[in-house]
Formats: C-alpha cells, structure tokens, sequence
C-alpha cells in the first residue's frame, strides 16, 4: 500500500493512541538501583561526579533502601567501600565486611525488597583490580577461589542473588559450587557477562575508590571493538550456571544487548553506568537537554534493545516519573 491509503501519522495523532500501540514499555519493576555503603554512622556523602547519588553508612543506607522500596523499585545492588584496603581484598570476603552487614540491616528493615550484591575485589585491594595481583598480573585462578568466598559470604548474610563482576575465567562456575556445596543453591547469579574495558566508568571509580593504581584493566575486561567475543562470553557464563547475563555498560552497547537478546532465552540485564549517567546530568545542568526526556528516552532504548532488567542510578527519579 501508498500514499495515500497508507498514513503513518494516523496513530501518532495523540498521547493516548501512541500509549496504546506503544511496542516498548518500561515500568518500574524493569528497574535496579545501585547503591554505595561505605563505613561509620550518620555518612551521607555525595559523589562529585554524579549529582544526585551518595555513599552510606549502614544506618544511612537503611533508611535509603526504605525510601527506594516505597517508590516501587525492586531490587538494589550494593558497592563496599571498606576502612581498610589490603593486596588480597580481605573486606570483600569477610563474614562481618561491610556489604555483609549491608544485607543483614537492610534485609531486617525492608524484607521485601531484593538485594543483589556486586561480587569483586577492586573496591578492597590496595591495588584497586579486580583480583589477586601475581607479578604485576591478575592471577586468574587464585581470584576466583576468593570471589567465590565473597560470594557465600553474602549469600550467608541474606542476599538474594550476587552478581559477579570482575571477568575473571571461570568465576560463574566457582561461585555456583562454592553457594550449592554450602546449601544455597536457590540463589542466583546474575553475571556480567559482558562487561568492556570502557571509558565510560570514571564517574564510578571515584564514588568506589576503585580505580587502579598500575595499569589498566584492558587484559579481563572486554575489548570494546569486539562484538561476537560477547557471545561466546555469555554462551560460557550460561554453561557455567549464570541465571541471569549483564552487559555493561549499556547504551554504547546496544547493540550488543540486541544480539545476546535474539540468542540466548536467559534474562538479560544491562548496566546504564556513571558515564552514562554523569553526561546526562552535566548537559541538563548547562540547559543543553531536557533532563527528563532524555533519562527515559534512553532507558526506554535500553529496553527496546532487549534488556529486561536495567541498572541504573536514574531508577529513583524515573520511578517518580513511571
């Protein structure tokens, strides 16, 4: 059919017509927020380089978490950021670290709301990787076993899934025995299955005191020029037992999202990081962009892309909007 039987204005006429042929809905159970727990009491600190997200104490971050699950948000994800530091990220893994003392408060005062812990070392080593260092290397092997101890570690403490972060070889795999040999075998991994050595991660490094302090990460993190290399990573992460797959970040990876959406039947989360959410918010402070329009313009792209759970540090203001 043509012009001028053929109109494609006709049901773009109103708001209500668009709502109701709409392909792409975003709601607020489509949403994870993440949140920073640092140590002390009465510590709400805000980080510079994201207006509008802060670091928690405990106590602090009790009360957040109550705020968050009144606004409908399901489920949180929670960074440590530890007093001390150590070459072998002890805080990562320890029984009373401060992601596990998280869990336990936050699981007391709001029990309905889904804590998802990031499991990895560079918030916790003096080194700032995302492992154990071998001779200015990250020991691939010996990293997992403590990511594994980190990971049962919260499982313990009352988490309801972890999600492993640090692209280590074979992490889903040691996580998955490490949680069924101790009886939790009913959590979840959600993997980062496809995270990129990205620029985009600035913004976080500050708010985790996790940037590293020789090198880069550019030898476990994926080569952001490199598309099939994510499939085969999240085709081995599915092997290996992850419930759930990440890409990180997001919106210069869509089409990333799209191709592990159209292979895989597993669900698919996408991380919206700071870098993302830092632009946004410096272009609105200079009255480039309308805020708000472009924070649910490019949530709604990460869910048209394929996402079915996307992270993001936007996931309290969009849920005032939804």
């Amino acid at each position: 059919m043509s012009f001028p039987i053929t109109r494609m204005r006709r049901l773009r006429r109103s708001a209500k017509l668009r709502d109701l042929v709409a392909e792409t809905t975003l709601t607020v159970n489509d949403l994870l927020y993440p949140m920073f727990v640092v140590e002390g009491k009465g510590v709400v600190q805000p980080v510079g380089s994201m207006p509008g997200v802060d670091r928690f104490s405990v106590d602090k971050l009790v009360e957040e978490c109550q705020a968050v699950a009144a606004l409908g948000i399901p489920a949180v994800m929670f960074f440590g950021i530890p007093a001390k530091k150590d070459p072998l990220g002890r805080g990562a893994y320890a029984d009373d670290g401060i992601v596990p003392r998280a869990i336990r408060a936050v699981r007391k005062a709001v029990p309905d709301l889904l804590l998802v812990p990031d499991v990895c070392m560079c918030e916790y080593t003096d080194h700032g990787h995302c492992g154990i260092i071998d001779k200015n290397d990250v020991h691939n092997d010996a990293s997992i076993e403590l990511l594994a101890k980190a990971a049962l570690a919260y499982a313990k403490a009352g988490a309801d899934m972890v999600a492993p972060s640090d692209m280590m070889d074979g992490r889903v795999m040691e996580i998955r025995e490490a949680l069924d040999e101790a009886g939790y075998e009913h959590i979840p991994i959600m993997s980062y299955a496809a995270k990129y050595a990205s620029a985009f991660y600035g913004p976080f490094r500050e708010a985790a005191e996790s940037a590293p302090q020789f090198g880069d990460r550019k030898a476990y993190q994926m080569d952001p020029r490199n598309g099939a290399e994510a499939l085969r990573e999240v085709e081995l992460d599915i092997e290996e037992g992850a419930d759930i797959v990440m890409v990180k970040p997001a919106l210069p990876y869509l089409d990333i999202i799209s191709r592990v959406r159209e292979q895989f039947d597993l669900p698919v989360a996408a991380y919206q990081v700071s870098g993302e959410y830092a632009m946004v918010k410096a272009a609105a402070e200079k009255g480039w962009i309308d805020h708000d329009r472009v924070m649910m313009e490019s949530l709604i792209s990460i869910k048209r892309a394929g996402a079915d759970i996307i992270l993001t540090y936007f996931a309290k203001q969009a849920a005032k909007l939804l």
